[in-house]
């Protein structure tokens, strides 16, 4: 048997087959949690922002007019719900412009060494960096990455033009390498 796209999934639903909406929230969940954590950076409010972006699309199906992927259009739901959830929350922003937050990193960096937590994996050192990127930079990263929408897909998803897009992630990769460089020292070389 093979597998349904998501437009046929979504087509029973709109026909009354709420099961296949159930699917359709399987093969999307993780990645629209791991997007909405890059975001809100704890994990009640990831779930609390992934569960509203699935009821907000469940309730705008028949909105959806199928110009885009049905998940590039998911995406945009998803990052819009985490960016009203920022916005509720008024949650502290960093500035990676602001001197105090070289000082703030190195703080939470010794503070990690000093509770001997170690990182057994790169994997795992490039999601700390991600999470300490601003909110665009990170969904940019996160949906090329680890989503990965091409920079059309990411410009639907984030209503910008592709050529900001191009340029936005060119320059989220080189914050993203200067945290890595604050994180790893001499080791970044490795995993670049």
């Amino acid at each position: 048997m093979q597998q349904q796209t998501d437009l046929e999934l979504m087509a029973e639903t709109l026909a009354g087959k709420t099961a296949s909406y159930v699917l359709l929230v399987n093969r999307h969940k993780r990645f629209v949690f791991t997007m909405a954590l890059k975001f809100v950076k704890n994990r009640e409010d990831a779930e609390e922002v992934a569960q509203d972006c699935f009821v907000k699309a469940y309730k705008a199906l028949g909105t959806f007019k199928q110009t885009s992927k049905f998940s590039t259009w998911l995406y945009t739901i998803a990052y819009t719900t985490a960016m009203s959830h920022l916005r509720k929350k008024r949650l502290p922003m960093d500035s990676i412009d602001e001197e105090n937050s070289n000082v703030q990193l190195q703080n939470s960096i010794s503070s990690y060494r000093a509770d001997g937590v170690e990182f057994s994996s790169k994997y795992a050192y490039l999601n700390l960096a991600i999470s300490q990127l601003l909110p665009d930079d990170a969904a940019i990263i996160t949906l090329f990455y680890q989503g990965e929408q091409s920079l059309d897909e990411i410009a639907d998803t984030l209503n910008m033009e592709s050529n900001t897009v191009k340029v936005k992630l060119h320059r989220a990769r080189i914050r993203l390498r200067e945290k890595l460089q604050l994180l790893l020292k001499d080791e970044v070389k490795e995993l670049l």
